[in-house]
């Protein structure tokens, strides 16, 4: 399927070209077409000067279209924290606060605050709907990020510091991830059930946590990546290695270093893309119309 492109910078400022026309999308998004909360009748607002607020024109009461959003008690112009939401939904490999903060010119606890409520956001927002089914094939793998390998000799390594993350990729379908400590079957397995339905093909490469999947439910497929991509049978992980590489790229490349508190939330955000890679002109459309009211 064809990517879909993205908005340009031009359309992103001809849609948003003021402070209030942030606001005005915000209040439309969370309150069109509802009664006044206080007084019941048909909504009838008006725009309150110099608030970010609209008062209802039958009991004179206001609405902060902002309150339960990123935006909640924030200096920063709304038009700054769309136009990084913008960043985020056009780049494939992350944006980092230095770039915000020299863009919309704030200071980088202000611009690193901005970037991870964004994060926060794309994360709580994709699905963790379970994947596959009867007939459905989901890709399994793990990967590890950051730290660096420590040689203990006679060809023993460690780990050190590395943090090891798991995909579930369903073939034409969604993407969820999720950080583990470690890649034994006691860990491995209990999240395939929750993320995997009963029923789907499972493929893996031939990491022996996974051999109990046939006694689970499951049809159970490896391939062997020390010689092969793609097994004789048609059992690949190529899609989930391919978001491995996106996911590294902007860990290693963009943001350098990630804590273990908050990478949760990066694979998140990395996630988020992926799953809209295919709608990527719907993005933007997508964070800016779901805030709950």
């Amino acid at each position: 399927m064809a990517q879909s492109k993205s908005p340009t910078l031009r359309q992103f400022q001809d849609r948003f070209p003021t402070e209030d026309s942030c606001l005005d999308h915000l209040f439309q998004v969370r309150y069109a077409g509802t009664d006044c909360p206080k007084c019941s009748r048909p909504l009838k607002y008006s725009r309150v000067t110099g608030r970010r607020s609209y008062q209802c024109q039958w009991c004179a009461n206001q609405l902060y279209p902002t309150a339960g959003t990123p935006f909640n008690k924030t200096r920063t112009s709304l038009r700054d924290w769309f136009y990084v939401m913008f960043l985020f939904t056009t780049t494939r490999n992350g944006v980092a606060a230095k770039r915000v903060q020299r863009e919309i010119g704030v200071t980088y606890k202000t611009a690193w605050r901005m970037c991870d409520q964004i994060r926060d956001y794309m994360t709580k927002l994709d699905s963790d709907d379970p994947l596959g089914g009867v007939g459905e094939t989901v890709q399994v793998d793990e990967t590890q990020l950051g730290g660096k390998t420590v040689n203990r000799g006679r060809g023993s390594r460690a780990m050190g510091g590395k943090k090891l993350v798991v995909g579930f990729q369903e073939c034409g379908g969604e993407l969820i991830t999720r950080v583990v400590g470690t890649n034994s079957k006691h860990v491995l397995l209990p999240l395939v059930q929750q993320h995997v339905l009963p029923g789907s093909t499972v493929h893996t490469d031939q990491l022996r946590s996974y051999m109990a999947l046939r006694d689970m439910g499951y049809r159970h497929d490896t391939v062997n990546h020390r010689y092969e991509y793609v097994s004789k049978s048609g059992c690949t992980i190529n899609t989930l290695e391919g978001f491995w590489n996106i996911l590294k790229r902007g860990i290693n490349g963009t943001y350098i270093h990630v804590s273990s508190k908050h990478l949760p939330k990066y694979l998140g955000e990395f996630e988020f893309r992926w799953n809209m890679r295919d709608r990527a002109h719907l993005m933007l459309d997508r964070l800016l119309f779901s805030f709950a009211r």
